[in-house]
């Protein structure tokens, strides 16, 4: 399965993956409009093989297959108050 791999330009380090090239008529309005312009990057095949940095594929695979497109957010940064950082103090 191919996938368009968009940049969104106004949100940092979030991703749109599209069925159809350029078809971004799959995306709901609101999406569209807090995603603002988007930028292509990738066409990428989604083979059950491929492993992707941080999305997983198979739910890739879903979503475009249902839906026409994914999006991928940001990482979440952890709270540095709840990690285990290793001390005994």
């Amino acid at each position: 399965m191919l996938a368009y791999v968009y940049k969104s330009l106004r949100k940092p380090d979030t991703y749109v993956y599209l069925a159809d090239r350029d078809d971004f008529s799959r995306l709901p309005e609101p999406v569209r409009t807090q995603m603002g312009a988007l930028q292509f990057v990738l066409e990428v095949e989604l083979t059950p093989e491929r492993k992707l940095a941080r999305a997983n594929p198979e739910v890739v695979r879903s979503n475009l297959a249902g839906r026409g497109f994914h999006i991928q957010f940001p990482p979440t940064m952890a709270d540095p108050m709840t990690e285990d950082w290793g001390t005994d103090a």
